[in-house]
């Protein structure tokens, strides 16, 4: 699949959302092909550069997204919403001469259903708590509490942690694993 690439500081995992703010040039058309071509593009955790920046370096695993909804801001912009649908390698990569980051790019598999164990049940109440925060209930996300992707996921896009490790998390293909480390992290959290 060839796919404009988008680098962002923020990650989406799929059925995540994302609001967008856009206003270079090169989002916009991209904005407009994929809305004409009903089509979506990648979104990669940037490496390092800005993501304004002309020369940015970025993770190879992202999510395929869509747009969901678009709007004009009060600011002027355009603010777009995306949702993801499934995670993706970035085999190639390349800048065209407008400077959008371009790729191919391999979906990976989908992650296995699996409940959320016992061990794990503190989780889901922090997810839920996270949701009652307006910005998030505002996205109006559908979660399963009890499907360990789901709030692996959504936690993983939510809860502040440096880049290194949510892209560690975003790069894992099992949900109990990411929930342990979730778990641990959490931890960490409280301690410090």
């Amino acid at each position: 699949m060839h796919v404009p690439l988008f680098p962002l500081n923020s990650i989406v995992l799929p059925r995540g959302r994302i609001p967008l703010q856009l206003f270079e040039p090169r989002y916009i058309d991209m904005l407009t092909r994929c809305l004409k071509e009903d089509r979506g593009f990648v979104v990669v955790l940037l490496r390092d550069g800005e993501e304004t920046g002309p020369v940015a370096r970025f993770y190879d695993i992202g999510t395929y997204v869509r747009i969901i909804d678009f709007q004009q801001l009060e600011n002027g912009l355009l603010g777009i919403t995306v949702e993801g649908e499934t995670k993706v390698s970035v085999v190639r990569s390349w800048q065209q001469e407008d400077g959008l980051n371009v790729g191919d790019v391999e979906c990976l598999l989908e992650e296995t259903w699996s409940d959320v164990p016992e061990r794990y049940i503190e989780l889901p109440s922090v997810l839920q708590a996270l949701f009652r925060h307006p910005v998030i209930r505002d996205l109006a996300m559908e979660i399963d509490y009890e499907d360990a992707r789901d709030v692996g996921w959504r936690l993983t896009e939510l809860l502040p942690l440096d880049k290194q490790e949510k892209q560690r998390l975003v790069e894992l293909q099992d949900p109990l694993e990411r929930l342990s480390r979730l778990l641990g992290l959490l931890e960490a959290l409280e301690e410090g």
